[in-house]
C-alpha cells in the first residue's frame, strides 16, 4: 500500500505531546514548529485523525521544493502528480501563508499554484474548458517559509478540535484539543482522582474521561478524506470498527467537575451527556475556596479566569490566592494552573515545580505545575 509523507499540525509548545501520542500509535516522527512529521498509509490517514487528541489537522505532503520567483513557483507546482490526488471534479480551494520569502504576497501565491494546478489538470484530463470542481472538496495550502515552499492537502476537514460533543460553550472556552494536551502534560491516570476546579462547560472533565475510557476523540464525527473517492469506504469502518473495541467503558473513573456558577454546571452536564460521559464525571456548584478532600495521590487541572478575559483584576488574584489556600495543604496531590498572568506565584503563594510555555490561541499563556509526594511503593 502507498506511503504518504503526513505532517500532523498542532498549537506551539504542545509539539512534544503530539509526537509522543505518534509515537505510542507506532510512528516514526520529527517534531518540527508547530508540527510532526510522520510517514503512513491511507490506514493510517482515517486512524490518526481518529485518534490523535492533541494535533489540530493531519495533511498529506504533495511537494517541496525552494522557489524565489512566480515563474519557479508556477512550474515547480505544475511539475507535481496532482492528478493522483485530484480527481477531474475535485473541488480545491487553496489557502496560504508566507514568512520571511521574497514571494510575501499570500494572494498572488495562492492564485499562482491554483492555475498551476489547473494547467496540470487540464492536461491530463483533456479539458480545454474549465474544471467543473461540483465533486468533493479537497483542501490545498501552499505555505512558505525562508523561500521554501511546503504544499500539502488537508485529510481532516474541520479542525479536530471539533469532537462533536459541545453543545453550548461558556465565556472563554478552552479547546478540545488544548484540554486533552494539558490532560496529559499533568500525567493523569484513570486510577487517579481528577479535579477542575473551575470546569466551565466540562471541557477537561470530558477530555479527562475520554482518555481514560480510551474513547478514539474523532469517533464522533467525519473527516474530509473520508469524502474521497480513492479513500476505500470499507476501510474507514474498518478503522472505526478497531477504535470501537478498543473503547474500555467498564473502568470506574473518579472526576469531579466543579464550578462557582449553577448555570455552566448545567451547560457541562449537557457537553458530558453529547459525549456519552455523564456517568462517568460528576459536577458540582462549588466555589474554590469550599473544596475539601480527604482523598489522596489526585491531580487538579484548572483553567481558571485569566485578567484577559474577566474586567475584574482583583478578583481574579483572590481566586488566585483562594487557590494557595485550599491547594498548598495537599501535599500528595499535583496541580497544573494555565493562565496568562505571569505573576500568578505571587498570588498563590508557592513558587511552581516547574513553568511551561504554552498558547492558547494566539494568546501566551503558563502552566505553572506543582508536583505531589509520590506514592511510596510497596
Amino acid at each position: 500500500m502507498k506511503e504518504f509523507d503526513l505532517i500532523a499540525t498542532c498549537a506551539a509548545g504542545i509539539e512534544a505531546v503530539t509526537g509522543n501520542e505518534l509515537k505510542h500509535l507506532g510512528y516514526k516522527t520529527a517534531v518540527e514548529n508547530g508540527r510532526v512529521r510522520y510517514k503512513g498509509t491511507l490506514e493510517d490517514i482515517i486512524k490518526t485523525n481518529l485518534w490523535l487528541r492533541t494535533a489540530d489537522r493531519v495533511k498529506i505532503v504533495i511537494g517541496e521544493f525552494k522557489a524565489t520567483t512566480f515563474d519557479e513557483l508556477f512550474e515547480k507546482t505544475k511539475a507535481l502528480p496532482w492528478d493522483e490526488y485530484l480527481p477531474l471534479d475535485a473541488n480545491f480551494p487553496v489557502s496560504g501563508k508566507s514568512q520571511k520569502s521574497k514571494l510575501h504576497n499570500v494572494p498572488s501565491v495562492q492564485s499562482i499554484v491554483k492555475k498551476a494546478i489547473v494547467e496540470k489538470l487540464s492536461a491530463v484530463y483533456h479539458r480545454r474548458s474549465f474544471l467543473p470542481e461540483t465533486g468533493a472538496k479537497y483542501p490545498l495550502e501552499v505555505a512558505i517559509n525562508k523561500d521554501k515552499v511546503l504544499l500539502t492537502l488537508d485529510s481532516t476537514g474541520s479542525s479536530l478540535f471539533k469532537r462533536g460533543y459541545r453543545v453550548e460553550k461558556g465565556g472563554a472556552p478552552l479547546k478540545e484539543n488544548m484540554a486533552a494536551a494539558l490532560v496529559l502534560l499533568a500525567h493523569w491516570y484513570p486510577e487517579k482522582t481528577f479535579v477542575d476546579p473551575v470546569c466551565g462547560s466540562g471541557t477537561l472533565p470530558i477530555e479527562a474521561a475520554m482518555i481514560g475510557h480510551n474513547i478514539a476523540p474523532g469517533f464522533n464525527r467525519e473527516f474530509v478524506c473520508e469524502t474521497w473517492d480513492w479513500m476505500p469506504k470499507d476501510l474507514s469502518e474498518k478503522v472505526r470498527a478497531q477504535a470501537e473495541e478498543q473503547a474500555n467503558y467498564d473502568i470506574e473513573l473518579d472526576i469531579w467537575g466543579y464550578d462557582i456558577d449553577g448555570n455552566m454546571i448545567e451547560i457541562a452536564k449537557q457537553n458530558a451527556a453529547e459525549a456519552g460521559l455523564l456517568h462517568s464525571i460528576n459536577f458540582k456548584q462549588l466555589a474554590v475556596k469550599d473544596f475539601k478532600t480527604d482523598k489522596e495521590y489526585g491531580v487538579i487541572l484548572a483553567n481558571p479566569p485569566y485578567g484577559e478575559r474577566l474586567s475584574d483584576e482583583a478578583g481574579v488574584h483572590k481566586l488566585y490566592r483562594e487557590m494557595g489556600d485550599v491547594y498548598r495543604p495537599l501535599k500528595t496531590w499535583s496541580k497544573y494552573i494555565l493562565t496568562s498572568d505571569l505573576e500568578f506565584e505571587k498570588y498563590y503563594g508557592q513558587k511552581a515545580t516547574k513553568r511551561r510555555k504554552l498558547y492558547n490561541g494566539s494568546l501566551r499563556t503558563d502552566l505553572f505545575q506543582y508536583w505531589g509526594e509520590r506514592k511510596p511503593k510497596n
